[in-house]
Formats: C-alpha cells, structure tokens, sequence
C-alpha cells in the first residue's frame, strides 16, 4: 500500500542544511518561513508510485549475478552480496513530474530560491519513499523467516548506471511511470530504482557494507 501524501514526513533541518544552513549557521526569518511554509504545503505536488518484484539469484560468478530471464547484474559490489543470499527484490519508486515541473517554473521565473527549497523538499520526500518501501519488503522477507540488505542502486560504488536496463527489464513493464531517456536516466527525476539482497538470517546480510573497505571518502552514497 501506498503511503498517504502527508505520512511522507519531511525533516525541517535536513533540509535548511541541504540549502546550505548547516548547526552553526542558522537562517533568517525570511528563509525559515519560506522553508515552514512549503513544509506545509508540499503534499499537494506529489503523486507518489512505486513498483517491485522478487527474482531468484540464479548464479554468481565473478562479478555477474544471473536473475534469470537474461538478466545479468555485472558488479563486485552486488555479486559479492549476492553470495550470501538466494533472492533479490528489484524495486522503481518516484514521486511523480508536478513537483519537479513546479521547480522548473519557478526557476524559470526567478525564483531560485524558492526553487532550491522545493527541489531539497522533493529530493527528501523521494527518500522518505525509499524507506517506506524498503521496509515493506523487509517485513515481506521477514514474514518467511528471511533477512533484507541495504539497498542498492545502479551509479553507487562499482555498479553502473547503465545497468538500469536490467532493473527496469526485472520489473517487465511495471515501472511505476517512470521511464529511461537515451542516456539511461529516470524520468521523473525524483525517482530511485535499485535493488534489495534477500537471505537466511545467518548470512549477515543486514550488515553488508562495501562502504567499510572503500577508499573514496568523498562518495555521495557513503553509509
């Protein structure tokens, strides 16, 4: 079941520090009631969706994980994962175009920081939505005596952005209005896809963190 528009709850701080205002730097009255304001009132540019489905690990060898259907998952990152487990959940969530389009116009129009703030609220309400599903499929998993990973998504770590043609040929179709323009990204921008490693409790799947023995500190996906 789909969350309702105003149980996506978006954290005020997270995103006074997304525009820049971090605990030792606070906003004046201006930006605190813009941002107070479109808190508020946020709900009404959203249409959120989400789509996802269970494939069975086929096979891993080497830095390819076989799902099944031609599907081919190439990454060190995710085979290794994949090791400990015998399911995956391939999910695509957005939370729709009107936002993003209401962005566009108000950028277009002037008003960039009116802009910033509602992108930052989106970008947030699209994570909100992530956790939301994410803990859906965890309970599924659950209900059968199994565990969930983190997620992962084509782009992070070593796995490609192109791959996004397997998570949306995984999902058949069903990729809750969201489509890949010609150079593979989401459209609604506002949308994430990736994938959830599912395995017996003895795996220690919920602790898989390739973050742990990576070099780059500077990663925007760091956990």
């Amino acid at each position: 079941m789909l969350p309702a528009n105003n149980e996506i709850n978006i954290d005020k701080q997270k995103i006074l520090s997304n525009i820049g205002y971090g605990d030792d730097y606070q906003p004046s009255a201006r930006i605190t009631s813009l941002v107070n304001d479109y808190i508020e009132n946020y709900q009404d540019f959203l249409s959120p969706a989400y789509s996802y489905t269970f494939c069975n690990i086929e096979s891993v060898e080497g830095n390819r994980v076989d799902i099944g259907d031609s599907i081919i998952l190439k990454s060190k990152v995710i085979a290794r994962l994949s090791e400990r487990c015998h399911k995956i959940a391939v999910f695509a969530l957005t939370i729709g175009n009107h936002l993003e389009d209401m962005v566009a116009y108000l950028a277009e129009h002037g008003l960039v920081l009116q802009a910033t703030v509602l992108d930052a609220i989106g970008s947030g309400a699209t994570e909100k939505l992530a956790v939301h599903l994410e803990e859906k499929i965890k309970r599924i998993a659950n209900a059968g005596g199994l565990i969930t990973s983190r997620r992962f998504s084509p782009g992070y770590c070593d796995w490609e952005v192109g791959q996004q043609k397997m998570i949306f040929k995984a999902l058949n179709g069903d990729t809750a209005g969201i489509h890949l323009t010609k150079n593979l990204l989401m459209m609604p921008q506002k949308s994430i896809s990736g994938i959830i490693a599912i395995g017996l409790p003895d795996k220690d799947i919920e602790n898989y963190n390739p973050c742990h023995t990576c070099r780059k500190k500077d990663c925007p996906g760091r956990r």
